[in-house]
């Protein structure tokens, strides 16, 4: 496995067209929404799912790129496993949490790239993973739409005598007619090395987010897709510039008026012109 000794940092353009990309379930399974200004929301947490789900499915359980937090997971089993280890169980009590920290990032590719709190039970310690991603914004306010639905079915026998056998169920479905989001994510060559996260390891990322929305489709999310991936790519562990400097070279502005209901509404620029590929690598030197 290869070091990673340079520093990245990206911007990760995606869109949704009739659906919710991420349900606030403290405001009824909204689509999350900046109260102030409009503009539409995904948590970092929720893109990083998807990152571990595409990985389970294209890794299973390749040794090395298990998945850590998964669906009905339990971590402390899974922290207790790190303990019976023979060359955890040999070290000394001091060495133990260490030892367990190692074994468990060498294992769980999610650990080693996102990092992860293992103290919850028998304690193997924290990562700080070597990548980290902000919330994705949409670059124009959005629009959350209220549907209601109908089920021809009901639950209980007790549903359908009081609906003399009509019947029927209603219910709401949330959905964003349109919104390109835009996310910015940092890769430190420093943590890459604490970790043990590989150029290998990096390769499997950026082809997750490429490709994650193809293997995460549901009723309720509509048509989501990948738009862009911008990476820079420094000449050094430090990096040559501030991160911010390289984002405002990547541009959004709009190719249509009124409201937006596709991508071609849109031209994402870098340097002020449109970008050549989905995904492509901009050396960063000084």
């Amino acid at each position: 496995m290869s070091k990673v000794n340079s520093r990245y940092d990206f911007v990760f353009f995606f869109d949704v067209q009739d659906g919710n990309p991420n349900g606030d379930p403290d405001a009824g399974n909204l689509p999350r929404i900046d109260a102030e200004t409009g503009m539409g929301l995904v948590t970092d947490v929720c893109l990083k799912r998807k990152v571990r789900n595409y990985v389970q499915i294209t890794k299973k359980e390749t040794a090395g790129y298990e998945i850590f937090i998964k669906e009905k997971g339990i971590l402390n089993q899974l922290i207790d496993e790190a303990h019976e280890q023979e060359e955890v169980k040999t070290k000394e009590k001091g060495e133990k949490t260490e030892a367990a920290r190692e074994w468990m990032s060498r294992k769980y590719f999610d650990i080693r790239t996102f990092g992860a709190v293992m103290s919850t039970g028998k304690n193997a310690g924290q990562v700080r993973g070597p990548i980290q991603m902000t919330f994705a914004r949409s670059v124009e306010p959005i629009v959350a739409l209220e549907h209601c639905i109908t089920r021809m079915a009901v639950a209980t026998e007790a549903e359908a005598e009081k609906q003399s056998g009509d019947n029927r169920t209603m219910g709401r479905k949330f959905t964003v007619p349109y919104g390109l989001y835009r996310s910015h994510g940092f890769v430190s060559s420093h943590l890459a090395g604490q970790t043990g996260f590989s150029q290998e390891d990096l390769g499997l990322f950026w082809e997750a987010l490429q490709n994650m929305f193809e293997h995460d489709r549901s009723a309720a999310r509509g048509l989501m897709s990948t738009r862009g991936v911008v990476v820079f790519e420094h000449a050094t562990a430090l990096g040559n510039k501030p991160a911010h400097e390289l984002f405002s070279r990547v541009t959004c502005d709009r190719a249509t008026e009124g409201p937006a209901r596709s991508f071609s509404d849109y031209r994402v620029l870098l340097d002020g012109q449109p970008l050549p590929e989905t995904f492509m690598v901009v050396k960063v030197t000084g």
